[in-house]
């Protein structure tokens, strides 16, 4: 059995959305001092690795607390959407795999730009899915579909309409994402599993696949 950690450790100095202040992370007590270590944590809902809810940007959704906890694992489907700079996964490519993908819970978009995290590269042109894609996905009655990129949408799109499409259908979304190219096409398990914070629109997973 494998498992591989799909997350990225938070840290002060991580990429995190334009307008989005970085994680502080403090030394509350000491060995020293107080005989035990604890840090203070100060961080937005959607840092790092993260998972948002369709409350996130929707009225009257619901919030990640009002969800089942199996609704946060299942069977994942890997896209290889390795396209470079400005791809875009088209609806052809999800219909022609949408049987497969329908046996999953999770489908799993492999944009390859997990390897610019930490680099001005990561805020950049990731492939996308079109919109006629995300309804196609939306359709198929996942549980969730995460990205190892920075958002589901372009940055250039502010009006976040594959959020929308995705939310809408009551799915998760996770972002952020790294290390998927180490799990099979098919098979794999997936879990991430949010804080359990009361109303969260969203909170940092830990990730992990399991094959």
């Amino acid at each position: 059995m494998n498992i591989i950690d799909l997350s990225h450790p938070i840290m002060e100095d991580m990429p995190v959305y334009p307008g989005t202040e970085t994680p502080q992370i403090r030394e509350a007590c000491t060995l020293d001092k107080d005989g035990f270590r604890e840090k203070l944590l100060t961080m937005f809902s959607h840092t790092g690795t993260h998972m948002d809810a369709p409350c996130h940007i929707l009225k009257e959704a619901p919030a990640l607390d009002d969800l089942p906890i199996d609704n946060f694992t299942g069977k994942a489907f890997v896209l290889n959407a390795d396209l470079g700079t400005g791809g875009v996964v088209e609806e052809k490519v999800i219909l022609e795999a949408s049987e497969a993908i329908s046996q999953a819970e999770f489908l799993l978009v492999h944009t390859g730009w997990s390897r610019y995290w930490g680099r001005e590269e990561y805020y950049g042109k990731f492939p996308v899915l079109s919109e006629a894609a995300a309804r196609a996905l939306a359709a198929l009655g996942l549980k969730g579909i995460g990205f190892d990129c920075i958002s589901a949408d372009s940055m250039d799109a502010p009006k976040l309409p594959n959020h929308r499409i995705f939310l809408g259908a009551g799915m998760v979304i996770i972002e952020n994402l790294c290390r998927l190219e180490e799990l099979p096409q098919e098979g794999a398990e997936f879990f991430a599993f949010p804080l359990k914070i009361k109303e969260a629109d969203g909170s940092p997973v830990r990730a992990v696949g399991r094959y």
